[in-house]
Parts: C-alpha cells; sequence; structure tokens
C-alpha cells in the first residue's frame, strides 16, 4: 500500500496501489487466450456406416433422379427417353408426391453448356429445388 504524506486534512492517508494488481490480470488475460484455443468444443460423434445391403442402394437409385443431356440434343431421365418439350411436364409428374425436390444433371463431354442450362432451367421451372451437376471425376468417384 502506498501512503501520501500530508494533504488537507493535515494527516496521513492511504490510498491501495493497484498497479500490481493490474499486472496480474494482464498476466491471467494472456493465459486464458493461449488456452481458450486449446480446449476442444463440439462433441464426439460416430458417423453411420452404410450396410452391405444391397436393397438400400436399389432405394437409393429409385430416389436419385438424373437428367442426361446427349450430344445429339437427345435427353433422358434415368435412362429413359424424353423431348425437350415433355422435361418440364415429366418432372412435375416425378416429383408431384415427393418431399425432396432433388435433381442431378449430367451431360455429354462434347455438349455445349448452353443445353445444360436450358435443362436446368426447365427443371427450376418445374418445381425442382436443389439442382446437382455431375461430372466425368465426380463420376468416377474422385
Amino acid at each position: 500500500m502506498g501512503m501520501d504524506v500530508g494533504g488537507k486534512s493535515g494527516g496521513s492517508m492511504a490510498t491501495p496501489n493497484v498497479v500490481p494488481l493490474i499486472d496480474i490480470l494482464l498476466v491471467l488475460i494472456i493465459i486464458f487466450m493461449v488456452i481458450t484455443p486449446l480446449i476442444p468444443k463440439g462433441l464426439d460423434t460416430l458417423v453411420p456406416q452404410p450396410s452391405p445391403n444391397q436393397q438400400q442402394n436399389v432405394e437409393l437409385e429409385n430416389k436419385t433422379v438424373v437428367v442426361q443431356v446427349n450430344m445429339n440434343g437427345k435427353l433422358k431421365i434415368n435412362n429413359e427417353d424424353t423431348t425437350w418439350d415433355g422435361l418440364g411436364s415429366r418432372m412435375e409428374q416425378i416429383f408431384k408426391e415427393r418431399a425432396e425436390k432433388i435433381a442431378f444433371v449430367k451431360g455429354d463431354n462434347d455438349v455445349m453448356f448452353m443445353d445444360v442450362a436450358r435443362a436446368i432451367d426447365i427443371m427450376r421451372g418445374a418445381g425442382i429445388d436443389k439442382i446437382g451437376l455431375i461430372t466425368a471425376k465426380l463420376e468416377a468417384g474422385q
């Protein structure tokens, strides 16, 4: 503790010295700042592994809708031939009773992106929420 001598009242007056207290607080702040990133956050989880059942794969294949745009301008929906005019109505018919409106577009390597964009536009007009693109690398599993 520091001490002031003199003053208006003529006696000694005690004032606390806060410099060591501030030093201790600064050291504690630095310690907590260093320790905070080391504390693990979140919960440990286990990701469920797919069962070897083929039934699950068949069900997933029936649920997945893939629109293929071929080089010659032909379209296929899950290997079923369709036309540009019938794509929208067929997609509406497929997704009429489904809650998840997700579809994929796969184009040949030599197809112009304009045709793929046209298919995406028709599918969005049919009410499909999410449309993914399947590339050759994605299909090969890379």
